[in-house]
C-alpha cells in the first residue's frame, strides 16, 4: 500500500496556478540562448548538486562545486565529498537524458540505476541493490528513531507498486504534486542501505523533468531543501508518523513542496535577471579597456567558483597560450587572483571585480 495523493484545497490550487505561470515564464526564459546561459547553467547545476549532498552531510566549500564538476583540481575538498558531488551530478545527467527520451518508461531498473549513479562511490551502500535488513533513521535529538522503514522483505513489492503508480495513476495529478508524492513514496519505502534521500530527490527531479517545461537543474528544489533542512525533515516526519503508515494524510508534505517550488522558481527568475545585468556590466568593463570580447567569459567564470586555463580556453574557443595571456592581463588589472601553481592553478574574482559588478 502507498500513500494516497491528497485532495487539494482552493488555496493549494491557487498556489499551483501561480506556480504554473512562474514555471512557464522560467521555461521560456531558459529556452532562449543568451551569452551567459552556459555560465548560469553551470552555476545552477553546481549549486543543486552541492545542496543535495549537503543535506546528507557531505561538505564542499562554497564556490568550489563548479570547479569540481568541470574536472578542475580542487585539493582542499575531501575525496568522499568530491565523489558524492560528482556522483549526484552524474545521476542528474542521467535524469536529463531520460527526460528527453521519447521511449522512456518508468521501471524498477530506473530507480535502481539512479541509486547506483548516486552511490557508486560507496560500496557499503550496495549501489543499485535493495537493502537486506531492517533500517531506521536516527533522530538528531536522540532518543527514539525518527523513522522506522518497512521490513526488507516488503521492499521489492512496494517498489513494484510504486513503479505501477508512476506509470499510471500518478499521471492524473499535477506534475508538481506527482513529483512530491514520488519523493514521499520512495523515501518512505527506504529501499536502500544508504542514499535514500538523495535518490528520492533525484526521482522527484526526474518526475518534474519529464514534464519538459524546464531543464532538471532549473526545476529542482534541492537548494530550498538544503536551506530549510530542519523544515524538510519535519514535513516528512509529520506525514510519516515515525514508521511506514501510508494511510496517513500526505497533505502537509505536498503543501511544503509547493511552497518550496514557489520560492525556488522566484529565485531562478531573479538569477536570470541578475545574470543579464552582470554580463552587460562585464561587457562594459572589457570594452572600456579595449580588450577582446572573450575576456567577458573569463571574468564570468572567475566570479563563480573560479576557473582554470583549460576550462576558459574550451569555452572561449581559444588556445592555451592565449588563455595564459588573458589571465595575465586580468591579474595585472587587479580583477582576478591566482591560487595554486602548475596544473592546479585557479583564477578567482578579486574583491575589486566583485565591487565593480555588484
Amino acid at each position: 500500500m502507498l500513500f494516497v495523493t491528497p485532495p487539494l484545497s482552493r488555496k493549494v490550487l491557487a498556489d499551483l496556478r501561480e506556480l504554473d505561470a512562474r514555471r512557464a515564464e522560467l521555461g521560456a526564459q531558459v529556452g532562449v540562448a543568451r551569452p551567459w546561459s552556459g555560465a548560469l547553467r553551470r552555476q545552477v547545476r553546481a549549486a543543486t548538486a552541492e545542496s543535495s549532498i549537503a543535506i546528507e552531510g557531505f561538505q564542499v566549500p562554497t564556490g568550489l562545486a563548479g570547479g569540481i564538476l568541470d574536472g578542475q583540481q580542487v585539493p582542499v575538498v575531501g575525496e568522499q565529498d568530491a565523489a558524492a558531488l560528482a556522483a549526484y551530478a552524474r545521476a542528474m545527467d542521467h535524469v536529463a537524458a531520460m527526460a528527453e527520451d521519447p521511449r522512456f518508461a518508468w521501471g524498477e531498473r530506473v530507480i535502481l540505476d539512479l541509486h547506483f549513479d548516486t552511490c557508486h562511490f560507496q560500496p557499503d551502500a550496495r549501489p543499485g541493490r535493495y537493502r537486506e535488513g531492517p533500517i531506521l533513521v536516527t533522530s538528531p535529538e536522540g532518543g527514539a528513531p525518527a523513522y522506522v522503514a518497512p521490513p526488507a522483505d516488503e521492499v521489492p513489492a512496494l517498489v513494484e507498486e510504486f513503479v505501477r503508480w508512476l506509470s499510471g495513476e500518478a499521471d492524473e495529478a499535477h506534475v508538481v504534486v506527482r513529483a512530491a508524492m514520488a519523493h514521499l513514496h520512495l523515501v518512505s519505502i527506504h529501499p536502500f542501505r544508504d542514499g535514500n534521500g538523495r535518490t528520492s530527490r533525484i526521482v522527484q527531479s526526474l518526475a518534474l523533468a519529464r514534464d519538459g517545461l524546464v531543464a532538471p537543474e532549473f526545476g529542482s528544489i534541492e537548494e530550498y531543501l538544503a536551506r530549510h533542512t530542519p523544515a524538510y525533515y519535519a514535513a516528512l516526519r509529520k506525514v510519516q508518523g515515525g514508521s511506514y503508515q501510508p494511510a496517513r494524510d500526505a497533505g502537509p508534505w505536498v503543501r511544503f513542496c509547493i511552497a518550496a517550488h514557489l520560492e525556488q522558481v522566484n529565485q531562478r527568475l531573479d538569477q536570470l535577471a541578475d545574470a543579464g545585468r552582470r554580463w552587460t556590466r562585464l561587457e562594459e568593463l572589457v570594452a572600456e579597456r579595449a580588450w577582446p570580447e572573450r575576456l567577458v567569459i573569463a571574468l564570468e567564470q572567475c566570479l563563480f567558483g573560479g576557473t582554470d586555463r583549460a576550462s576558459y580556453a574550451a569555452e572561449a574557443d581559444t588556445s592555451a597560450a592565449t588563455a595564459s595571456t588573458d589571465f595575465r592581463r586580468l591579474l595585472d588589472a587587479g580583477l582576478v587572483e591566482q591560487r595554486g601553481k602548475g596544473p592546479a592553478t585557479r583564477y578567482t574574482a578579486s574583491p575589486a571585480l566583485r565591487t565593480l559588478v555588484s
